[in-house]
């Protein structure tokens, strides 16, 4: 039986941040757009160590790594176009899927670092 969550396992502090597209694009016509914190929260990590594509993401020099947060209306809103910043090192993780606990007192968020757009 998996080991229950509590507070004691939230040892970090991240920030969830949203981009926000400007109106005006570049000599493209891309959309430009800029990363705006949105709030913060204590948040617990499991470092990810087997599996092939997790073996895969650390050849091309990422990190896969599982965020965990209670869930609130605040981080039940977040969607995998966000990203989630550790406050303190200021690393950024791309959201790759977002899964409910059975309880639905917590929220995990599957996330890579690293890459080309982390």
């Amino acid at each position: 039986m998996a080991k229950q969550r509590g507070a004691g396992d939230l040892f970090q502090r991240v920030a969830f941040d949203r981009r926000i597209e400007t109106n005006d694009p570049d000599d493209d016509g891309n959309s430009v757009g800029e990363w705006q914190e949105q709030f913060q929260q204590r948040a617990g990590y499991i470092h990810l160590r087997g599996g092939e594509d997790v073996m895969a993401s650390r050849l091309q020099g990422q990190h896969v790594q599982v965020i965990f947060v209670r869930a609130s209306t605040q981080t039940s809103a977040v969607t995998s176009d966000w990203r989630i910043r550790d406050a303190r090192t200021d690393i950024s993780y791309n959201i790759r899927e977002i899964t409910p606990s059975d309880d639905r007192a917590w929220l995990d968020f599957l996330c890579q670092s690293g890459g080309a757009d982390g």
